[in-house]
């Protein structure tokens, strides 16, 4: 587990693809809990070990998660997480460059819980729930391209399903689109700036989460 910034309210980790943040039907072992022991060993702490959970990654995923340690912070962070005061930039991988070099995408966002899919529409429909990104091209492989993307909305699988409403789904996601998948089951999307006022001190909180150890997120790296 790599933690990139801790201090005794809030903890951030960088997730690899294929952990899931929080216990699902698969019964695989959470980051929350491998958080929670690390808390436990580090800091040799007795009994429980109280974690909050203030928002989530898909499993595919790799990148930011942040938690709070202490129910001060778990109470500050969500309604910063609502107000939009947290700041996240993703970097997205795709096989198809967009039409512009930079952009805004406005769709509105249908959710299927049972397909566990999010379904993007030009104009409002019905159970619909609108969604905004700010994108720009940022790099250039021989086959890729390299999208920076601010999210102005947090709905489900946002990303994944705006990139893919507008022809350029991500590198290795097969549910929106792309037409391979990794070879390590992940898809090509890594969350990888955070950055906000911290909810006790309140002085700004920026980190970087490191590139996967993947030769064209390498590759990516060195642009």
């Amino acid at each position: 587990m790599n933690v990139v910034y801790e201090d005794n309210h809030v903890i951030i980790v960088s997730k690899v693809s294929g952990e899931i943040v929080q216990g699902d039907k698969t019964g695989d072992k959470p980051l929350t809990e491998a958080v929670k022991q690390y808390i436990k060993e580090a800091y040799a702490k007795p009994g429980d070990v109280f974690l909050g959970v203030v928002h989530r990654l898909d499993r595919p995923v790799f990148g930011l998660v942040l938690f709070a340690r202490t129910s001060k912070a778990l109470a500050r962070m969500n309604t910063m997480f609502a107000n939009g005061e947290v700041h996240k930039t993703y970097w997205a991988i795709v096989k198809d460059a967009p039409p512009q070099q930079e952009g805004t995408l406005t769709h509105w966002i249908v959710r299927n819980e049972k397909q566990n899919k999010s379904y993007a529409y030009d104009r409002e429909v019905p159970h619909s729930k609108k969604a905004v990104l700010v994108y720009r091209v940022i790099g250039h492989s021989d086959n890729y391209c390299l999208l920076e993307i601010n999210l102005k909305t947090g709905r489900h699988h946002q990303i994944r399903c705006q990139l893919a409403k507008i022809g350029c789904p991500i590198k290795g996601d097969l549910k929106y689109g792309a037409k391979r998948s990794n070879p390590d089951g992940s898809i090509s999307l890594l969350s990888r700036y955070m950055q906000f006022v911290h909810p006790v001190s309140k002085k700004e909180i920026a980190v970087t989460a490191p590139l996967p150890d993947d030769n064209l997120w390498k590759t990516f790296g060195k642009l």
